[in-house]
């Protein structure tokens, strides 16, 4: 694996997350949480443009090359890429208001998996169950629970034969595997294939390649790391001169460029180890990877 990090996107965000790659228009949107803010990298112009959201936004993946489906505080909606313009889909939590939405991304069918956690980054849980869940918003704008009891929802990511789904939910140091079907969009018989070892690294966003490794980005763990559901080891590491390493997609016109976000929370003005903290890197890697599918409804 070619694994040698490129700086290309400069930000300093203070969360960055969320990357998926447009590939129409060859565009790599990512968001800032913590700012409320959408960016478009376009890589051939090594342009970087941000759209202000005014929530806390979570995740989002493209409905059209005008417009996203995103998964707000307060939410589903609609943005309009030219306007900033949103309009409201569903509040699945409007009942629970220190839940906000965070990762998520659309499955083959155009459906949009999108999951929750406790404004404060704490994971919410009294017991062995957190407040938050993970939910798919259908084509037809209707919104299913499909899993509940979560703390912090994170990654997800489907085999290549779209007959599993992978989920990470942070409080727990694994990743979680449940069988999928693709037609109705359900899932079963979760189980954990993978289990992280102790260490500071704590599973964040995820992303599949087209032999069916996993790449999951560690939070405080200076790294994404590569592994083989089938063998639930660890296989490879890409290391990141970065503690807050916060989710990953593959792009480029071959999507054999691993784009990884970084987050500069509480990253000291005298680190300078750190100094690119919150940008936007990648890699070129020897397989390509799983596409971003945009929403069908």
């Amino acid at each position: 694996m070619r694994t040698t990090p490129e700086l290309v996107v400069d930000a300093h965000a203070v969360l960055g997350e969320g990357p998926f790659w447009e590939k129409d228009d060859r565009l790599l949107y990512w968001i800032d949480i913590a700012e409320k803010t959408l960016h478009v990298h376009d890589p051939a112009k090594g342009t970087n443009r941000q759209i202000a959201v005014r929530q806390f936004i979570g995740s989002a993946a493209a409905r059209s090359s005008q417009e996203l489906v995103v998964a707000l505080e307060d939410g589903f909606f609609f943005l309009d890429i030219g306007t900033g313009n949103l309009t409201a889909i569903a509040d699945p939590e409007s009942d629970i208001p220190g839940n906000r939405f965070n990762d998520g991304k659309c499955d083959a069918r155009g459906r949009f998996w999108a999951g929750t956690q406790p404004s404060d980054g704490k994971g919410g849980a009294t017991d062995d169950r957190g407040v938050a869940a993970l939910y798919c918003l259908d084509a037809d704008r209707t919104v299913r629970k499909m899993v509940d009891g979560v703390s912090i929802s994170n990654g997800i990511a489907w085999h290549p034969d779209n007959k599993v789904m992978y989920y990470i939910d942070s409080r727990i140091r694994g990743v979680a595997a449940f069988d999928f079907d693709l037609e109705t969009g359900t899932i079963s018989n979760r189980r954990y294939p993978i289990e992280m070892p102790p260490g500071p690294g704590v599973p964040d966003g995820m992303t599949c390649d087209d032999e069916g490794m996993l790449y999951v980005a560690e939070w405080d763990g200076y790294q994404v790391s590569k592994w083989d559901p089938k063998k639930g080891a660890c296989v490879d590491v890409i290391r990141f001169p970065i503690a807050k390493i916060t989710s990953c997609a593959f792009g480029g016109p071959r999507l054999d460029e691993l784009y990884v976000t970084t987050a500069s929370l509480d990253v000291r003005p005298d680190d300078t180890a750190q100094r690119d903290a919150g940008g936007v890197f990648r890699v070129r890697m020897d397989v390509s990877g799983a596409e971003s599918h945009r929403y069908a409804g």
